[in-house]
């Protein structure tokens, strides 16, 4: 009997073909890679074709390819993956896009197919700088409106640039350089014999 990730194989190569730049499976689930130019039209397809049937994006999320694995990473740095649902015909599909310019990193929005990617989008705009082209309302969503940077970026610094406190006589928060000082937090594994003002 065929399993129904062959099926879905065969059916998004005979949707699609050759733009598909590839398509691969992990965990029970099939992951297909596009290009940024070929997203609406594919995204369109995806939902419209009753052989598909992906009515539902129940997730995106923004990732930074710029340190992956263990040895160096040769290729475009940003990317966004869909997690498409279909529940008529019992499967998920997971679409990875690559923005084409590391610099600034632009993908087309998914909002006018599936409504549902809103907030994700903003999401992965705050946390990885890319912009989605078309979204009605790209703004922060987790981090404030005077924030500096993208925290989810791999070069994004632990400490930040910036930190925010309260200030009583401004009476309204306020935004400074950090002022965490450097430390050693290596651990005392040898300690001295009167290591803390008493004998061990």
């Amino acid at each position: 009997m065929k399993r129904k990730l062959d099926t879905l194989k065969e059916s998004l190569d005979k949707a699609f073909g050759n733009k598909l730049k590839s398509m691969s499976e992990s965990l029970g689930q099939l992951t297909i890679i596009v290009d940024a130019e070929d997203l609406i039209t594919l995204a369109t397809q995806l939902r419209e074709d009753q052989t598909l049937g992906f009515e539902q994006l129940i997730d995106l999320c923004g990732v930074d390819y710029s340190r992956y694995g263990n040895s160096g990473y040769d290729g475009l740095r940003f990317a966004a993956v869909s997690h498409l649902l279909s529940i008529r015909n019992n499967w998920r599909l997971r679409v990875r896009v690559f923005a084409p310019n590391d610099d600034m990193p632009v993908l087309p929005s998914l909002i006018n197919i599936w409504n549902s990617v809103n907030w994700y989008e903003r999401e992965a705009f705050d946390l990885y700088g890319i912009i989605f082209e078309g979204h009605p309302d790209l703004r922060r969503i987790l981090t404030d409106y005077g924030f500096i940077g993208h925290p989810f970026r791999k070069d994004f610094p632990l400490s930040g640039y910036v930190e925010m406190q309260y200030d009583t006589e401004k009476k309204r928060v306020i935004y400074q350089p950090i002022t965490i000082e450097s430390r050693e937090i290596t651990p005392r594994v040898i300690r001295d014999e009167c290591y803390g003002g008493f004998k061990h």
